[in-house]
């Protein structure tokens, strides 16, 4: 049995509805972690505010800088971190952070990121150094607010460079 003309139309015009709420929603969504996450956590770790870098995790933070085969709970990252940007601060060096996202995806109050890091380090002669690596990390909104719940990154034996960089997607302006 066929279906008449406007049953058809209206069918589509829900589904291209639905696509748009869920579309609108989505980035909705990545808006507000960028501005609840990822841009406090790219000036504080760039200004070495271990407090302000430390606030967008959650108490319940996991931790795993897979290159040193390690995982550290949110207490001892906060140390971790702190030492290092004691560490540049003391050297003079500044660090500058830049995040590019090869998938971004939300459900609820979960999300998961996944990207390419570009942190370049001035040192003290005013010599550059550029480290690159992948990173996955869950969200989790708590009371209202994103945190970060799990961080993980890796150079992936050095195999991650600039072109894998420019190739995912700039954090939205």
């Amino acid at each position: 049995m066929e279906q008449n003309p406007p049953y058809k139309i209206q069918r589509l015009f829900i589904f291209l509805f639905l696509a748009c709420v869920v579309t609108s929603y989505a980035q909705d969504t990545q808006k507000e972690i960028n501005e609840q996450v990822w841009r406090p956590f790219i000036k504080n770790f760039n200004e070495n505010n271990t407090a302000g870098f430390m606030a967008v995790h959650s108490k319940d933070a996991v931790r795993s800088p897979r290159d040193q085969k390690a995982i550290w709970n949110w207490d001892e990252y906060n140390r971790q971190q702190g030492l290092s940007d004691a560490d540049d601060a003391k050297e003079n060096r500044k660090r500058i952070l830049e995040l590019r996202f090869t998938e971004r995806f939300a459900n609820g109050n979960l999300a998961f990121n996944v990207g390419i890091y570009k942190t370049t380090y001035v040192l003290r002669d005013g010599k550059t150094q550029h480290y690159f690596g992948r990173f996955h990390v869950v969200l989790r909104k708590e009371n209202g607010i994103w945190k970060i719940l799990v961080d993980t990154d890796s150079t992936e034996g050095l195999s991650i460079g600039e072109k894998d960089f420019l190739a995912a997607t700039p954090l939205e302006e």
